[in-house]
């Protein structure tokens, strides 16, 4: 499922866009194409690190650092194509399910939305930026169709923007994270048994502060929770262990410079303590819910790059675990190198989530 929050742009059929996830440590982009009906290829994709603090708790504090870094990025990515689509964190969007009258179309309906989601959104109406999709017939009624409603405070929206066009680029569409992840679960669902039909999983998205867990039940989501814990508890104990400021520690664990003793020391401990973490949040969704279990654990983000998370988690949780690889259904482009597209793919989930946009059915 997609979502868009209007931006006043349409999207035509094919146009090419890229993807662009800004998240707290780094700008992802990746640019797909079709190379036949329905098969996808990755072309190209960067990762570029942001500065400290540009970005805090989903929110751009620093404008001109952002852009910067969307500009470097978009250079290295050497690609012609200046149309992007962004998403905002989860955080920073109100999203409602809604009933409204089957046989209402549009104006009628759009109307509909807008008297429904002055009850549910708690800002005046003109300071946020509103979408809404049909998901379908209502469970319960025959005569109410089942409508999914998103809204975002305006500056939100326009923060990322602005970010993008300071770069040079054009913002097309703006999307939201879980639900750019849930398109790249849904383009690798078939690599699951049952392609996914039945089964209870859990994508955990871990990025620098937040665990974010969307779980899906017969590939429909049917819970979203963010627990506070990431990646940066690793970089902070790293900093700690080896006398290192922030940057110096993040630097050291992307490049791979750490003493010997890092695996047991810190990298060991600190894995127990996220399988841990992932643990407790499936526990608090299978006491708070209907669902008794979880079949399937789906590792994304950044935090997802540990060599053997998954086994850990997998052991601790007792739940068959895997890495989520966005791209294990796709072609990969002339100018990728396939091992380092690997071991970068889990953090590519959104992003690669938000290329997919490129190929929605209009």
């Amino acid at each position: 499922m997609h979502l868009n929050i209007n931006l006043d742009f349409l999207s035509p059929k094919g146009l090419p866009i890229i993807g662009v996830d800004i998240s707290t440590t780094a700008v992802k982009l990746v640019e797909l194409s079709e190379v036949s009906k329905g098969r996808l290829r990755v072309e190209r994709y960067v990762i570029e690190p942001l500065p400290k603090d540009a970005v805090t708790d989903g929110n751009i504090a620093n404008l001109d650092q952002v852009a910067d870094t969307v500009r470097t990025a978009w250079k290295n990515l050497r690609s012609g194509i200046k149309n992007v689509v962004l998403a905002l964190p989860s955080s920073a969007v109100i999203s409602k399910k809604i009933l409204a009258p089957a046989s209402l179309k549009g104006v009628d309906l759009e109307n509909q939305v807008e008297t429904e989601a002055n009850q549910v959104i708690p800002f005046p109406l003109d300071e946020v930026n509103l979408d809404f999709q049909v998901l379908g017939p209502s469970p319960g009624s025959v005569d109410d169709v089942q409508i999914l409603l998103a809204a975002a405070r305006k500056e939100k929206v326009e923060e990322r923007v602005a970010a993008v066009e300071a770069a040079g680029l054009k913002a097309l569409i703006m999307d939201v994270e879980t639900y750019a992840a849930q398109a790249a679960y849904e383009h690798i669902s078939p690599l699951l048994p049952n392609s996914g039909a039945g089964l209870t999983v859990a994508i955990v998205d871990i990025g620098a502060q937040n665990m974010h867990i969307n779980i899906l039940h017969d590939n429909e989501s049917v819970y979203l929770r963010e627990h506070a814990f990431g990646g940066g508890q690793l970089s902070n104990e790293i900093a700690r262990r080896y006398g290192m400021s922030g940057d110096e520690a993040e630097d050291a664990k992307r490049k791979g410079t750490l003493p010997e003793s890092y695996d047991t020391e810190v990298l060991q401990p600190y894995s127990e303590t996220l399988a841990m973490e992932i643990g407790r949040a499936l526990q608090l969704f299978t006491t708070s819910t209907q669902y008794r279990k979880v079949d399937q654990i789906l590792l994304a983000g950044g935090g997802a790059i540990i060599p053997g998370i998954d086994k850990v988690v997998a052991q601790r949780t007792d739940t068959s675990t895997k890495v989520a690889n966005p791209f294990a259904n796709m072609a990969v482009g002339s100018k990728i190198r396939p091992q380092a597209l690997a071991a970068d793919a889990p953090a590519l989930f959104v992003a690669c989530g938000l290329a997919m946009r490129r190929f929605d059915p209009q």
